[in-house]
């Protein structure tokens, strides 16, 4: 079982090349603005190559972040410590909300043992996403990102 599948990846890069394609033109619309006679157009033409500059920089970051869960998840996967989460579910095959809240709690104290431990943060930011808590499982998701990419 591994967490980032097939098709998930496929539209990562799907996204990305679309991303890209329109950052093309953004960027083609701030070269034309530039080569303009005017004050204004000039100043445009650089406003609008910040687009790109943030979108780019957004999309280094992401797929950064997408690499390194990789990694970890196929090093939990081949020791056997990937997220499992047991217990009462719902029919459309979540666990219940006191099943999501008992997984945090281990999935907390985990952390408070050991803030130190990548794997417990990853544990964490899954634990978050059970319990629907999108921001927080991502914060806890980069953050063991950041501890990973640290010990190496």
């Amino acid at each position: 079982m591994s967490v980032i599948r097939r098709p998930a990846f496929m539209a990562a890069v799907a996204t990305t090349l679309l991303a890209v394609l329109l950052l093309g033109f953004v960027t083609n619309i701030a070269i034309a603005l530039l080569g303009s006679s005017g004050v204004i157009g000039k100043l445009l033409g650089v406003l609008v190559l910040v687009i790109p500059a943030i979108a780019i920089w957004y999309l280094v970051h992401e797929w950064r972040l997408g690499i390194t869960v990789q990694r970890m998840s196929t090093r939990l996967e081949s020791e056997d410590r990937l997220p499992r989460h047991d217990g009462a579910r719902t029919a459309a095959g979540r666990l219940t909300e006191e099943a999501a809240l008992d997984v945090y709690e281990v999935a907390r104290r985990g952390v408070e043992i050991a803030p130190e431990d990548w794997a417990a943060w990853f544990h964490l930011a899954f634990a978050y996403d059970e319990v629907k808590e999108k921001a927080e499982a991502r914060k806890a998701l980069r953050h063991a990102a950041a501890l990973f990419r640290a010990q190496r």
